[in-house]
């Protein structure tokens, strides 16, 4: 198999004539795509792409949550030789607009009236000639995207088709803005040839029987990990059916039942916290404690990609880890994670659950899949093998180096920036790694996320963080210390869980605020840190934390839209406890009282 552009991915999913190439849901009903109604909606809309003069390298951006018409604007841009702009549909107006005036927009395609009203707060500031929106909605201004996509044809146009497979690997195809955990967002150019590169290969050692998979399209596809996992089922043949809202998605999974999942790391933390949730107290924690010391016993099995043959097995995968897998829709054959690192605990912890994670590696500027782990080759802790038309070697420094075909060619309108992402011809990742003899990358850590203690010493904080994350009784958890004597932790408790710790061990409190300032939370969170020091070495152990009573959340500012830490944004906000927390000479464990 081989692609060259975006556009060739777009013609294997009509070549191929089936009568159900994706799904939506209307009105409690899920409503099946063929390739014919998809070629005309695509056409409909890139029709009227050109009559409002949208010509080759002009940008068009696509402020949406998942759904068919993502999809279908997305190609009909790129059908005519125009750059797509993804836009985050979490961001604010503020950001909306700046990002629009950076890519200088032509067209902009948006979801709901929620969103139009965003735009239309700074639309004085841009460039944006057209508003399409997807909705239904009579008594917008904006022009509704239905009826252009029904005009489109129902037949193949041999001639019109001929102009879009005329365009090349070097035609860029989309600008996607890095989500910016430290200072502004950068537009990352994409080629065609840089994403069809990727892929071509991403999902070889990956069986998938054309015409007889399902995956559901829910991360956002704004980021570059989701939107190449469209590309990939699409051109693999997987049908996808889109879910626009997270907060729906185990309801969409039993109903779609998916062969295929690709998951960032919050989305298999938070199935697990349900999982704990539910086996918190009585006979179901007592099985659950059983059953997963159990699956302990078996993981070297399963991380072989083995079903364990012993009886205590199967009894406890009748309990406990068949109900996890039917919380999924209970046929995915491959999980997968990208975005951010995994963490070794929550893979072994999926493991001893009868599921084997394949993590992968990449970034936006890759395209993105620069390794991942396969069902060939798989080993836990790392990212796995590079793909076949990768380069790897790793600085002095330990940065990871990368160059191959699906490299980014720059930053739009950032020359400077571009020329210090590069060391000769080999792109300059950002992440610390090693490449071991047999060849499976592992990543430490992010290169500007390094803690280096007032000592000198280099602390990687996100396996730290995983390992605190770990605990059901900690949600979230960012790592202090640059520039100080030692590493010290905010962490953010799972609070429906700490409440219920706290009624049954005596605790009063009317607030959360009385809560973590509690003698007896104060002590069972120092023993939750002591547990995660023990196998830290010395200067990285953390000798202080901080109990913060608030969510991490996109909308506060903690986390970028791809669910990052932004941790410039929580030490500022939490300056004032944590400068407290390093002035103090005793060593007993602080709580924030803001």
């Amino acid at each position: 198999m081989g692609i060259q552009t975006l556009n060739d991915v777009f013609f294997s999913i009509i070549d191929r004539n089936s009568d159900c190439v994706s799904m939506y849901k209307q009105a409690g009903k899920w409503i099946r795509v063929s390739s014919k109604e998809l070629y005309r909606d695509v056409l409909g809309v890139a029709d009227a792409l050109k009559s409002w003069n949208v010509q080759n390298g002009d940008r068009v951006a696509i402020l949406s949550e998942n759904r068919l018409e993502w999809a279908v604007a997305d190609f009909a841009t790129m059908r005519i030789g125009a750059i797509v702009v993804p836009i985050y549909p979490t961001l604010t107006s503020e950001q909306i607009g700046w990002l629009l005036c950076d890519a200088g927009v032509k067209v902009l395609f948006l979801s709901t009236v929620d969103q139009l009203k965003k735009f239309r707060d700074v639309q004085s500031q841009t460039s944006v000639e057209k508003v399409v929106i997807m909705d239904d909605v009579p008594d917008s201004d904006a022009i509704p995207m239905l009826p252009l996509m029904q005009s489109g044809p129902n037949e193949r146009e041999t001639a019109a088709d001929a102009k879009t497979k005329a365009l090349i690997p070097d035609d860029v195809a989309t600008i996607i803005y890095t989500s910016g955990t430290t200072g502004q967002q950068k537009g990352a150019i994409l080629t065609h040839g840089n994403l069809a590169a990727n892929i071509s290969v991403s999902m070889d050692g990956y069986p998938v029987n054309i015409g007889s998979e399902s995956y559901v399209s829910f991360l956002p596809l704004s980021h570059v990990t989701a939107r190449h996992a469209d590309y990939a089922m699409y051109y693999r043949g997987v049908t996808l059916a889109y879910q626009p809202d997270i907060t729906k998605l185990l309801e969409t999974l039993q109903e779609i039942r998916p062969t295929l999942f690709v998951g960032i790391p919050r989305v298999y933390e938070k199935i697990r916290h349900n999982v704990e949730h539910k086996t918190a107290t009585g006979l179901k924690h007592t099985i659950y404690t059983w059953a997963m010391q159990v699956g302990r016993e078996n993981r070297d099995v399963v991380l072989k990609g083995e079903t364990p043959k012993s009886a205590t097995w199967a009894i406890a995968n009748k309990l406990l880890y068949s109900k996890v897998r039917e919380a999924v829709g209970g046929r995915v054959k491959y999980f997968i994670s990208g975005g951010a690192p995994l963490g070794r605990e929550l893979a072994e912890w999926y493991a001893d659950i009868g599921i084997r994670i394949h993590e992968g590696y990449g970034l936006t500027e890759t395209s993105p899949v620069i390794a991942l782990n396969t069902p060939i080759h798989h080993r836990l802790g790392t990212v796995g093998k590079l793909l076949s038309n990768v380069e790897v070697r790793i600085a002095d420094d330990g940065e990871i180096l990368a160059r191959g075909p699906s490299v980014f060619r720059g930053y739009w309108n950032r020359p400077e920036e571009t020329a210090k992402a590069f060391d000769g011809d080999w792109f300059k990742t950002g992440d610390i790694g090693n490449l071991d003899v047999d060849g499976f990358l592992s990543i430490t850590d992010r290169k500007k996320d390094l803690i280096k203690t007032s000592g000198g010493k280099f602390i990687a904080p996100q396996p730290i963080e995983s390992a605190l994350k770990n605990h059901e009784l900690i949600s979230e958890a960012a790592v202090l210390g640059d520039r100080r004597k030692f590493a010290a932790a905010l962490i953010r408790p799972d609070f429906d869980l700490l409440q219920a710790w706290a009624s049954d061990n005596g605790v009063d409190f009317q607030h959360r605020n009385d809560l973590i300032q509690h003698p007896k939370v104060l002590a069972l969170y120092e023993s939750l840190l002591n547990e995660v020091n023990s196998k830290l070495a010395q200067f990285e152990k953390m000798k202080k934390f901080i109990l913060i009573p608030d969510d991490f959340t996109i909308a506060n500012g903690f986390l970028t839209p791809t669910m990052k830490l932004r941790r410039r944004v929580i030490e500022e906000r939490y300056r004032l406890e944590i400068e407290a927390l390093y002035s103090e000479a005793a060593s007993k464990p602080q709580s924030n009282a803001s």
